[in-house]
């Protein structure tokens, strides 16, 4: 795999937030991504967000599993503290992260396909620990990094680039959120930047479980069987020594709409994808509320974005378990290491 860093140089008159840093000193390095993939909007979008609130890159803890979503933590705070983990089992190392440091603001992104299949159990139970974090998903229906097929996350009927429908029901990552008992929810998409920013922005200063589904469309697998342009076609007749892509470039897809209206945005492949922004006397302290609009919209075809539910008095793992105030990485021997007496007293309170 190869790294491109950004360049250092940079304009002199770059505007500085409260602790003096540039937008600049939030980036990472230089995407590998497809031109166009809505993942590089979304870590444009962390990036804004985290400027914005004027924290120390180095206070942050990034987390991630395996996937196209997955690689987009080496563009964003590449002066953070980072950990990508294997597939489906970031939660684990989130949580590990979280209780060892507890001063580390935790952000974890994931995909579709990381969290909604092979990690499917794994979300379930670092929703209900409650672990203290923004936990992100860059939602796009599919497998990038294996060419393309259904992930759990893609609606019925919908067709692959060849043409074949999906025959299966999909799993809503933000309903099963909601149902599992996260603080917040919302979801987004990865073109109507005005939104995604202030909600990645409340997510990670949120106290609690925060999850964010982010719709973020893939550009490598949106043309159809029969083109003789396509890039299926092209390989069925040629011959090939090295096969390699070319991904067209496309002009970025961006939403901006009043709420409690719906908006029609157009895909790079003629479908469309249809947005529906809350009204602003929507209540977002009504889980139940909130997940029966969802499956009415959904009813109509339309994907609900704003933020659909927060908790006021939520709580996070550390309440539930009564840990140690200090971080666990900042305690000394005698307090790690207190004496058989007190273990024995430990074990004594179990019988």
């Amino acid at each position: 795999m190869t790294f491109v860093a950004k360049p250092k140089v940079r304009h002199p008159l770059l505007p500085v937030n409260e602790i003096g840093l540039t937008r600049r000193d939030y980036e990472g390095l230089v995407s590998t991504l497809c031109a166009g993939c809505g993942h590089d909007s979304v870590s444009a979008a962390l990036v804004q967000a985290c400027a914005e609130l004027s924290i120390p890159p180095h206070q942050f803890a990034k987390v991630s599993g395996i996937g196209c979503s997955s690689k987009t933590p080496s563009y964003f705070l590449d002066k953070s503290h980072g950990f990508n983990s294997v597939h489906g089992r970031m939660p684990s190392v989130a949580t590990g992260a979280n209780l060892a440091n507890r001063q580390l603001y935790c952000i974890g992104v994931s995909g579709d396909g990381d969290s909604a299949s092979i990690g499917f159990g794994q979300f379930a139970h670092i929703v209900r620990r409650r672990v203290n974090m923004l936990y992100l998903v860059d939602n796009n229906g599919t497998y990038g990094l294996t060419k393309g097929q259904f992930s759990a996350t893609n609606d019925k009927g919908s067709t692959s680039k060849k043409g074949v429908p999906n025959l299966y029901d999909p799993i809503d990552l933000v309903c099963i959120a909601l149902q599992l008992g996260a603080s917040f929810v919302a979801r987004s998409f990865s073109g109507d930047k005005a939104q995604l920013v202030p909600l990645i922005k409340a997510g990670i200063m949120h106290h609690g479980f925060a999850f964010i589904d982010v719709i973020s469309p893939c550009v490598a697998f949106n043309n159809h069987e029969g083109s003789t342009k396509s890039f299926d076609y092209v390989r069925k007749h040629s011959e090939h020594v090295v096969v390699a892509d070319y991904i067209e470039e496309h002009e970025e897809i961006t939403a901006d709409y009043a709420p409690g209206t719906t908006e029609d945005v157009p895909m790079p492949d003629g479908s469309i994808l249809r947005l529906s922004k809350l009204d602003k006397n929507f209540d977002v302290h009504d889980n139940v509320a909130a997940l029966n609009y969802i499956q009415q919209r959904q009813e109509e075809g339309e994907v609900v974005t704003g933020l659909l539910y927060v908790d006021p008095e939520a709580s996070d793992c550390h309440e539930v378990l009564h840990t140690a105030s200090q971080p666990l990485n900042a305690l000394g021997e005698a307090d790690l290491c207190p004496g058989s007496e007190t273990l024995e007293a430990i074990n004594a309170s179990f019988r």
